[in-house]
């Protein structure tokens, strides 16, 4: 893969913004998370297809996992090779998320949010939690870039571009529109059985 670029970055940005943003919503509307995730093709940057969380239907179906479902779901001859596919995940993922990225041979992923985020941000805790009680691990204490894939986060990759004004704008209104879903799913995930909500 060739270095992040303006284009590949607003095209992501795109894709959250118009593909899994919307599909979330509908899902906070239920009382999901507000994780989502997409795949790419490499080859020309167009959508194989985007999810979100489902956790009402399975715990497991986090973003990720939920959308590896649904790629896994498409007819073989539809479905690209993971490793000709990006992959773009809402928030970085989790333990659980990580594990199923690497299980289906994906060589890269991006996301916008960090674990951090998801505790401070978005009163969702649970990844660091998880990573320091059952892996004693540290925040970010998984390594970005392996033999099996490499992470990048797009906050990081748009600071370093001459863009970087225009893209923290962008994702200044990601962040807000991401807020509001974040309240929304505080707000009602009382009534809801996800165990760890």
């Amino acid at each position: 893969m060739t270095a992040p670029d303006i284009h590949l970055i607003n095209r992501l940005l795109d894709v959250i913004e118009q593909d899994i943003l919307p599909k979330t919503a509908e899902g906070v509307a239920h009382g999901n998370k507000l994780f989502g995730a997409a795949i790419l093709k490499k080859s020309d940057l167009s959508l194989v297809l985007a999810e979100t969380n489902n956790e009402l239907e399975n715990p497991l179906w986090h973003g990720e996992v939920h959308t590896l479902k649904r790629f896994y779901e498409l007819p073989k001859e539809e479905r690209p090779d993971t490793t000709d596919c990006i992959f773009l995940s809402t928030h970085e993922p989790c333990s659980l998320c990580l594990s199923a990225i690497t299980w289906t041979g994906f060589d890269n992923f991006y996301y916008l949010f960090s674990h951090e985020d998801s505790r401070d941000a978005f009163a969702i805790p649970h990844d660091l939690k998880i990573l320091k009680e059952v892996f004693t691990l540290e925040p970010g204490g998984y390594n970005a870039e392996n033999a099996f894939w490499k992470s990048y986060a797009l906050p990081a990759l748009a600071t370093a571009l001459p863009e970087a004004e225009a893209l923290k704008a962008r994702i200044a209104t990601l962040a807000a529109a991401y807020a509001a879903l974040s309240q929304r799913y505080q707000d009602s995930k009382a009534e809801n059985d996800i165990p760890l909500n």
